[in-house]
């Protein structure tokens, strides 16, 4: 059984996804701080031109950067920048573009996405060249991009040298590769690498760079590598209604997370207050967790009466049924969860 989205204005959503914290307080100051004077629109302001400064640094001098307003404007508009009309991208069958944008990458990119199933939200080699028959074959859509997820909606993490093994096969066929990184800080920070670092070794040609999951308050970005497989971003972008007028504040706050080490102190906490999480529920008598906590999400397997209560009180979404019958829940930490809400949920969780 697949996962079930629960509901209720009534239950504490704190635990729900880590879209639920507030915006980080250097975020909220920098968009201060660009609340000052007149800036020219579209992108031509002081502090867009700093953006593109600060990409070219991180990613290399190659890189470009296009502020947009959510994930999912992001990966629709790097993915109709990396694949002609007729391409089509090959995902993880869990993979958030094939489940939570509402069809976007169809419906507003005009994009067939190829998903594979996966037992871990991962996609490897193998997944690649299963999807290359139709190369060539007029019936069928293109296989001419693979994007992943780093981390997945599973919660797990791509070692460096598999991403690059994964870019290695598609490019070896002539497709481009694309991350989607709404979450990249938060697997970063568990790697113990630099943004640039992660990215340069993935081989990945074009990154949906996120900010809002760790501080940022509607600002993310489509960062280019290499523009000799992805272009048009900037037409792109507009015609998906992504171009942001006073883009200084969308600017503003990237710079405040992300030039800074803002983003690996949030991504650090949210992922160490997993940790804990998973670690306190591990401990009650018939918790046991569905996979390894590598980032900031944990996903516990609990007894159907821990789960009503559990549910009773917080916005806590089945994410599957083990085999034993038990769900499986899925509960997010962000760079706000308190130790204070870590207890109560454990203490609602154990009956006490």
């Amino acid at each position: 059984m697949g996962k079930q989205r629960a509901t209720g204005a009534h239950l504490d959503p704190s635990f729900a996804s880590d879209n639920v914290a507030g915006v980080s307080p250097e975020v909220i100051e920098a968009i201060s701080t660009a609340n000052t004077g007149a800036a020219l629109p579209y992108g031509e302001d002081p502090f867009s031109a700093e953006l593109r400064d600060w990409a070219k640094d991180e990613f290399g001098p190659a890189a470009e950067i296009y502020p947009v307003f959510n994930g999912t404007g992001a990966n629709v508009v790097a993915l109709q920048g990396l694949l002609p009309r007729w391409g089509a991208a090959i995902c993880s069958a869990q993979a958030h573009i094939n489940n939570d944008e509402g069809a976007a990458p169809e419906r507003v990119g005009s994009l067939k996405l190829l998903p594979r199933p996966t037992s871990d939200g991962r996609l490897r080699p193998e997944d690649i060249t299963a999807e290359l028959g139709t190369l060539g074959f007029v019936h069928a859509a293109q296989p001419l991009a693979v994007s992943v997820t780093q981390s997945t909606e599973l919660g797990t993490l791509y070692t460096v040298e598999q991403l690059s093994a994964l870019a290695e096969t598609a490019h070896g066929h002539g497709l481009g590769v694309h991350i989607d990184g709404a979450r990249i800080a938060n697997a970063a920070a568990a790697l113990g690498m630099g943004l640039g670092e992660l990215v340069a070794g993935s081989g990945a040609d074009v990154l949906s760079l996120g900010g809002t999951k760790n501080g940022a308050l509607a600002a993310e970005a489509v960062v280019v590598i290499n523009p000799e497989r992805v272009s048009g971003l900037g037409f792109i972008r507009k015609f998906s209604m992504q171009l942001a007028s006073k883009q200084r504040f969308v600017a503003a706050q990237l710079l405040a997370l992300f030039s800074t080490e803002a983003w690996r102190r949030n991504a650090e906490y949210a992922n160490a207050q997993a940790q804990q999480l998973g670690q306190r529920l591990a401990a009650l008598e018939g918790v046991t967790l569905s996979g390894q906590t590598q980032v900031n999400a944990v996903f516990p397997e609990v007894p159907a009466e821990m789960a009503a209560r559990i549910q009773s009180r917080y916005l806590a979404h089945i994410w599957n049924t083990a085999a034993s019958g038990n769900p499986v829940l899925r509960l997010m930490c962000s760079w706000q969860t308190t130790d204070e809400q870590i207890e109560e949920l454990v203490h609602t969780a154990a009956g006490a």
